[in-house]
C-alpha cells in the first residue's frame, strides 16, 4: 500500500481516456451536459466539459489533470491504502462509472461492508488482496458495464478496457512478491484464458449446430414435430450460443491482454 503507486495507475488509465475529443454528439462534450446545451469545449484526458464546464478543455495539460484525477477519484477510494494492483482495478473502475460505485464492488469482493465509503474496516480487508480479488472485482465491473444501454455502442472498447487493467493489475500486484516469478504467472493466465475462449467456442458452435436442426449431425427430428416448441428451442439455442462466443472472445481478450502484461 504505497501513495507512490497514484502516478503508474493515472498513466495506465490516461492511455485509454484518450486526448482532445470534441464530437458534437456526446453529451459529455458540451457544458450543459446534453447536446447543443451551452458550449461544445470537448473532453480531453477523461475530463468532460459537462463534469468540468469552467475548464479550458482543449489546452488541458496532464499537469492540469493529475490532482483532479487525485481529489475526485484515487482519494474517494482510498487508494493510498489498498494494495498494488487492486489499486489501479479500483482506480480505474472509479473513473468510469464513478468512486462510491467502483469502491462498493471493491468493498464487496475483499468481504467488507459495501457502503462506498473508505474506512478501517475496508482497509484491513483490503490488506490481503490479490490475484483472485482483483479478477473479481474486473468482472464485477464488466458485469455492471454490460447492464448499460449504451453496452452495444461502447462494450467492445470497454471490455478489452476491463481485461487490460486486469492484467496490468495483477502483474503490478506480482512485481511486489517476494520469489514469485510474475512472468511465468502471466503466461499461464493467458494460457488457461485461450483454452477458456476455445472451449467456449466449441461449446457455442455445437449448440448453434444442434440448434439449427442437427444439420449434418444425423439428427433425427421427432415425425410430428411441435413447431411451437422446436421454434423456441431452436432461438434459446442460438441466444445460449451467442453468449457463449461473446465470453470467448472475452477470454481472448484476456489472454492477449495477460501475454502483454507479460512482455
Amino acid at each position: 500500500m504505497t501513495a507512490a503507486n497514484f502516478p503508474e495507475c493515472l498513466s495506465i488509465t490516461l492511455a485509454s481516456e484518450g486526448g482532445l475529443s470534441t464530437e458534437r454528439t456526446d453529451p459529455g462534450n458540451w457544458t450543459g451536459g446534453r447536446i447543443g446545451k451551452g458550449t461544445l469545449k470537448g473532453t480531453k484526458y477523461g475530463i468532460s466539459a459537462a463534469a468540468f464546464p469552467n475548464l479550458d478543455i482543449r489546452n488541458l495539460t496532464l499537469d492540469d489533470v493529475s490532482p483532479i484525477y487525485k481529489a475526485k477519484y484515487w482519494d474517494q477510494i482510498g487508494g493510498d491504502t489498498l494494495p498494488p494492483g487492486f489499486d489501479l482495478a479500483t482506480f480505474d473502475y472509479a473513473v468510469n462509472s464513478g468512486p462510491a460505485r467502483a469502491l462498493r464492488d471493491a468493498q464487496t469482493v475483499i468481504g467488507a461492508p459495501a457502503d462506498g465509503k473508505t474506512g478501517p474496516i475496508t482497509r484491513v480487508h483490503a490488506a490481503t488482496a490479490g490475484v483472485k480479488e482483483i479478477k473479481a472485482l474486473c468482472a464485477r465491473r464488466l458485469g455492471f458495464m454490460q447492464s448499460l444501454a449504451i453496452w452495444k455502442t461502447y462494450g467492445k472498447g470497454w471490455s478489452a478496457r476491463v481485461a487490460k487493467i486486469e492484467a496490468k493489475a495483477v502483474a503490478m500486484y506480482l512485481r511486489g512478491q517476494p520469489g514469485v516469478d510474475a512472468k511465468a504467472v502471466l503466461a499461464d493466465e493467458a494460457d488457461k484464458a485461450e483454452k477458456t475462449a476455445g472451449t467456449l467456442q466449441k461449446a457455442g458452435a455445437a449448440i448453434a449446430v444442434s440448434a439449427s436442426g442437427g444439420a449434418g449431425t444425423g439428427a433425427a427430428l421427432p415425425a410430428e414435430p411441435n413447431l411451437l416448441v422446436l421454434g423456441v428451442v431452436m432461438v434459446l439455442g442460438l441466444v445460449v450460443a451467442a453468449m457463449l462466443v461473446v465470453k470467448a472472445a472475452r477470454e481472448k481478450e484476456r489472454a492477449e491482454a495477460y501475454r502483454a502484461a507479460g512482455r
